[in-house]
Order: structure tokens, then C-alpha cells, then sequence
């Protein structure tokens, strides 16, 4: 990784303090290269922003959760998200291909152990890695507690949905032929995943659309424009890898991440859960926490599952800065 031009100078001689200390375009094999960048310092304590989705990429925003001047940070766009190439390529894209690509970072960095931040899929992908490298990690923050299952999927996008927002609920099933409808979930990530233009299209903006407003405690419109998802605008990038990944169990074993529970005995953890949250509900932070005693969980009153909704981006930074302090005086 190439530093920047600002990269060793004294503090208070970079203009700005978030600004990547290095970016690069990662080889990791299979024929994708991963976008890494680091901020901060590089002598402070690691630790690494795991984005949700899959497939949404890290955005600015995300570095200014680590105080540059207390944390060495760092921030990838998972395989085929945002500014990793190929874009949107799903080949040789599974959850271990994730797991591997944090170790050829960690090692390429020199990292030995760092804090791992993550939300909703960021929040899995943690897990995920904990479990895995248990050694490598001193701490873990999480936000939205998704543990990639089939049945919170259907929890969230057919109960909490009907429950919610039933006009939407319709929304939802009425792109579907009726006889897709038993199994609305597989209807929908086969469509997306189709090749064909006029299938997916619709079907990825109505996805897209819904899950935003499940995202949001008081989402701006609670209904679809359903000419609108028939438009020649830009399609999002999230609801392609989603679907690839939902339709293959996240590539886990059936309640893989609760039954390994075991493996994170020692590591602390901060869960960060909205109050309201529909896609990621309270009860799964609970189970989480019940069979992983290290963690504690931090509930966000009058919010829902978005890092934007109120008050919850300040508890992922408070929960991160708590989390860091317990590390120090471990001397981890």
C-alpha cells in the first residue's frame, strides 16, 4: 500500500484527519482484486469497518466511527461491492472467500489481533471471521445482530412486513404470478438473478425499495411506485449479491453462527440493537448475547435498524471507543 502524500507528517499537518493513510486494489485470486484502504495511525489500535448488504461497498462516512487519532483503521469493499473489481461479481464470491480475504489483509498490513466492526451483514461477517480466527480478534462491535438465516429473512421480509406495512406487503407480493407466491423469497432471488432485463429489473427495484423502508424507523414513503420500477434508471448493486447470497443459506450451515456461539468465549463484544428494528429485531441480539456471555447489549430507544435512524451511529461510536479502552487496559 502506497501512503499518501500526508502519510508520518506531525499531528495537526494533515488537512484532513479521515483521508485514507493508504488505498489499494488488493489481488486476492479467483480473479478479484478487493478495495482496501487504511486511516488513522498505524502505530494506534487496529481494527477493520465490515459494510452491510452484501454487496453495498464502505462509504466516507464510515471511517469517521474511529477517532484517527486513537485507532488504525481499516476499511474494504467486499468481493464484487463498490470499488472492488469485478464489480458486482458473484464467481468465487462466498462467505470463507470473505473470511480468507480479511486474513491476506491482516497479514499484508501486519496487523496481529483488531476490533471487528460490523452491522447487519457487516454484523454476520464478524461473527463469521470470530469464529474462525477466535485469535485474531480483540473485540467485537456490532450493530443489528443478523445471523444469516432463512428464517429471520422470512421474518422480516413476510411476517414483520404484512405486520408493519401491509399496503407494502401487497406491493411486494403483487409482482409475483400468483403461482410464485407460496415461496416469495425464492421468486424473488430468482428473478433477480435472471439474466433478462425485464425480469430483474422490476424484481431488484422492489427488493431494493423494500428493504429500505424496513431500514428505517420513519421511512419517508411506505409504498411503492410501481411504475416507477419498470424506469430505465440505474438498477442498485445490493439486491444481485443479496440474492446470491440468501439463496445459498449465506453460505453457512443451517444456524451455523449459534451453534460455534462457544468459539467467541473470551472476546468481548458491544451490541448495538435498535429498539423498532424490523429487518433485525431485538430477539436475535438476545439469543446472541445469552449464548455469548462476553457481549453486552446497548438498545437504541426510538430507532429502527439503519446506522442513520436516531441515535444509533453515536452508540456504534461510543461502543466503539468503550470496546478500545476495555482492550487497552487488557493490553491486548
Amino acid at each position: 500500500m502506497a501512503p499518501d502524500a500526508d502519510a508520518g507528517k506531525p499531528k495537526g499537518h494533515r488537512a484532513d484527519p479521515f483521508a485514507p493513510l493508504t488505498s489499494q486494489l488488493l489481488p486476492v485470486g479467483d480473479g478479484h482484486e478487493i478495495y482496501v484502504e487504511t486511516v488513522g495511525r498505524a502505530d494506534a489500535i487496529p481494527a477493520i469497518y465490515l459494510h452491510g448488504g452484501p454487496g453495498s461497498g464502505c462509504q466516507p462516512d464510515h471511517r469517521r466511527l474511529f477517532d484517527p487519532e486513537r485507532f488504525h483503521a481499516v476499511l474494504f469493499d467486499q468481493r464484487g461491492a463498490g470499488r472492488s473489481h469485478p464489480k458486482g461479481g458473484r464467481e468465487a464470491n462466498t462467505l470463507p472467500h470473505l473470511i480468507a480475504d480479511m486474513e491476506t489483509m491482516r497479514s499484508r498490513i501486519d496487523i496481529e489481533r483488531w476490533m471487528l466492526v460490523g452491522g447487519s451483514w457487516g454484523a454476520t461477517l464478524a461473527l463469521a471471521y470470530a469464529q474462525a480466527h477466535p485469535a485474531r480478534v480483540s473485540g467485537i462491535v456490532l450493530r443489528a445482530t443478523f445471523l444469516g438465516t432463512r428464517a429471520e429473512l422470512e421474518h422480516a421480509f413476510l411476517q414483520n412486513l404484512a405486520r408493519f406495512h401491509p399496503g407494502l406487503s401487497e406491493d411486494f407480493f403483487s409482482l409475483l404470478p400468483e403461482g410464485e407466491r407460496a415461496r416469495p423469497l425464492d421468486a424473488y432471488w430468482r428473478r433477480i438473478l435472471d439474466p433478462d432485463p425485464v425480469v430483474h429489473g422490476p424484481a431488484a427495484r422492489a427488493w431494493y425499495d423494500t428493504e429500505r423502508i424496513l431500514s428505517e424507523h420513519a421511512p419517508s414513503r411506505t409504498r411503492f411506485d410501481l411504475q416507477s420500477l419498470h424506469s430505465s434508471r440505474p438498477l442498485p448493486a445490493t439486491p444481485f449479491m443479496e440474492s446470491h447470497y440468501f439463496a445459498h443459506d449465506c453460505f453457512m450451515r443451517p444456524d451455523q453462527l449459534m451453534a460455534n456461539a462457544g468459539k467467541l468465549h473470551g472476546i468481548g463484544g458491544i451490541i448495538v440493537q435498535g429498539r423498532y428494528d424490523l429487518l433485525c429485531p431485538p430477539s436475535t441480539s438476545h439469543a446472541l448475547a445469552a449464548a455469548w456471555p462476553d457481549a453486552e447489549i446497548r438498545f437504541v430507544e426510538g430507532s429502527g435498524h439503519s446506522l442513520y435512524d436516531p441515535g444509533v451511529r453515536d452508540a456504534v461510536m461510543k461502543a466503539i471507543s468503550d470496546l478500545a479502552s476495555r482492550i487497552t487496559e487488557q493490553g491486548h
